[in-house]
């Protein structure tokens, strides 16, 4: 995290809360998708709850600190932060897309591709949160910068 200068104030789509808000929004479509999907799973029999419930819980903290490799940069003047785009995440976000895809429709293993859609939500829920909590502690005036 590094802290700009006071002429650097951000545009609004750059600001913290739309980035945030899209992340929400991403994490609401594939909660959607995936959701439905490995309810269907789980109502063929193919897939456990508790087996979604405990990948889900594992991948969470996990995600939780992968919060710390999203660059930020705070603007003392407008009191925003700034997130930028993280390239680490992406690529595994796609990668257990991809694997999804190619387990689930391609090998029809379906047991494998409902692990990794948990692992896609736990990931995803675990950074939003920490983002979040990270966010808010950059905002705060008695937080170290």
């Amino acid at each position: 995290m590094t802290i700009s200068s006071p002429q650097d104030t951000p545009p609004f789509i750059r600001q913290s809360r739309a980035k945030i808000w899209i992340r929400t929004g991403i994490l609401t479509i594939f909660g959607a998708l995936f959701g439905w999907t490995l309810y269907g799973d789980i109502e063929a029999g193919a897939f456990r709850w508790w087996w979604a419930g405990l990948v889900i819980l594992l991948t969470l903290p996990i995600g939780f600190w992968m919060r710390q490799l999203v660059p930020m940069q705070f603007h003392p003047v407008s009191q925003r932060v700034t997130l930028s785009f993280d390239r680490i995440y992406f690529g595994l976000i796609l990668f257990l897309v991809i694997v999804k895809a190619v387990a689930g429709n391609i090998l029809g293993v379906t047991r494998a591709a409902d692990v990794a859609m948990c692992v896609i939500l736990g990931l995803m829920v675990g950074r939003l949160s920490g983002i979040c909590v990270r966010v808010s502690n950059l905002k705060r005036p008695s937080s170290p910068r």
